[in-house]
């Protein structure tokens, strides 16, 4: 029941930051809170919804049976066929490179491909009327948070390219909070493969949380930077399109190789500066144990963990997860999340899964600056300006939503 502290404070910490407190629309709050509670509460609690949600791991699991038949064909028993040897530990020759990082090259394409025939860019319009008509956002704005919930930080923006320039300063900052606090559709995938043994829906959840974060990202990201310009003209027509169902096929594709490459690199990196640092942190010992960077995060974010609902005997185990997450990414904190499932408890690795689903992170603020600057050159001094905030507040969604996950599922 702390959750019930954590989320006033985390709002009110946003508000501190605030670039204008007495501008914050506290209505567009409380409707954002309320939207984001009655969510979690049929994602979580209304059966039907539950289990239709359960069907997505069902998606997943027919994706990596086909991609199983595709990695067999081009990298034999590494990529899954049979050895030409005897295994003594079946799990031996289960190679994350080989197995996990296909999965998300034809993720991506099936996205594309989806793209293409329209469907998601109905479910995007759909979606966005929706935020227009119940947080009152621009036709612009709507478009890009319900495009976040299938494509990257990236590729979102190109959804409403044509209006990215007329966008208001607190529209603008809305767009990066979007990309900050949800998690693009060709990693979830990705995600699930890492969390499957964690928890058995956990592609519903993540899809869930993502949905969940996109109302936080308003209302968080109005409160930091208050609307004080006329919104931005409805958008008629998405900006992101395909020519051919070929054309989504290979640029899905060359988009997934991309993605999956530096999913690869970043891991093989971070991982390594991990176990680089903890070496040389090793030499220094705190009671009677060696010093890391787990124990680092953890002793700073049990705090915070203890506010979204974690118990205090878990919280340094989470708030390490937490940490890890916020300097280093959500992936590899939800690796080490599956490593650690065994010392949590079940409503705390569910807490955890909707907490670390989001993209705010250094490395993620980077790739936003760099992606934005190439589509509005002309707003750069703008876009470094409030750039390093919407780490803050894609943080702060996260950790919201994970707070209200935890109060409904007291009920």
């Amino acid at each position: 029941m702390q959750a019930l502290l954590g989320i006033p404070l985390l709002i009110c910490l946003a508000w501190l930051i605030s670039e204008s407190r007495s501008k914050v629309s506290w209505r567009v709050v409380l409707i954002g809170l309320a939207i984001q509670f009655l969510l979690a509460f049929l994602f979580l609690k209304v059966s039907w919804i539950a289990e239709s949600l359960l069907v997505l791991n069902q998606l997943v699991h027919a994706i990596e049976q086909a991609t199983l038949a595709g990695t067999i064909f081009l990298f034999g028993y590494i990529g899954g066929g049979d050895t030409p040897f005897v295994v003594g530990q079946q799990s031996a020759t289960y190679l994350f490179a080989f197995r996990v990082l296909p999965q998300v090259i034809v993720f991506s394409t099936i996205i594309a491909v989806l793209w293409y025939w329209q469907v998601l860019p109905t479910l995007v319009r759909g979606f966005g009327y929706i935020l227009r008509r119940s947080l009152g956002v621009s036709g612009a704005l709507g478009m890009s948070g319900a495009a976040s919930l299938f494509l990257g930080m990236v590729e979102t923006p190109l959804v409403i390219r044509a209006y990215l320039s007329k966008l208001s300063r607190a529209e603008l900052f809305a767009v990066m909070t979007f990309g900050m606090s949800t998690v693009a559709g060709s990693v979830m995938v990705l995600y699930a493969s890492v969390l499957i043994n964690v928890s058995p829906g956990v592609v519903g959840h993540i899809l869930s949380a993502s949905v969940i974060n996109v109302i936080g990202a308003i209302y968080i990201s109005r409160i930091m930077v208050p609307q004080t310009e006329p919104e931005t003209e409805i958008v008629a027509d998405l900006g992101f399109e395909y020519s051919s169902f070929m054309d989504a096929v290979a640029r899905g594709t060359s988009d997934g190789l991309t993605l999956a490459m530096n999913v690869g690199a970043m891991l093989l990196v971070l991982i390594s500066l991990v176990a680089l640092v903890n070496g040389v942190l090793g030499f220094i010992a705190l009671d009677d144990l060696p010093l890391s960077l787990q124990r680092i995060f953890g002793w700073v974010f049990s705090p915070v963990a203890w506010l979204i609902g974690i118990p205090w005997a878990e919280a340094n185990i989470a708030g390490s997860l937490l940490g890890t997450k916020v300097v280093l990414n959500e992936l590899v904190a939800y690796v080490q999340l599956a490593d650690l499932s065994t010392t949590l408890s079940e409503p705390s690795r569910l807490v955890l899964i909707y907490a670390l689903c989001g993209f705010a992170n250094f490395g993620s603020l980077g790739i936003l600056i760099g992606g934005l600057s190439t589509l509005i050159p002309q707003r750069r001094e703008e876009l470094l300006s409030i750039a390093p905030k919407s780490l803050i507040s894609g943080t702060l969604v996260t950790l919201i939503t994970g707070a209200i996950v935890s109060l409904i599922s007291l009920l």
